[in-house]
């Protein structure tokens, strides 16, 4: 069986189970989120989407 999740869920329970179970504070991931807003209105945006991209691709491996 196949489970698609979009990233941005896994991210986001992460930033929860952070919050609950290691004490961080809401604040630092409210500051965290904004930096990456911020960050895709860069020059840097295609290459980080390339490296998400590749990076999922190494994870997922190669399905042929």
């Amino acid at each position: 069986m196949t489970v698609s999740l979009p990233l941005v869920f896994v991210l986001g329970f992460f930033a929860w189970g952070a919050v609950k179970f290691l004490g961080v504070r809401t604040w630092v991931v409210v500051l965290i989120a904004l930096f990456g807003f911020w960050l895709s209105h860069t020059f840097m945006a295609p290459a980080i989407e390339s490296g998400t991209r590749s990076g999922v691709s190494v994870i997922n491996g190669s399905h042929d």
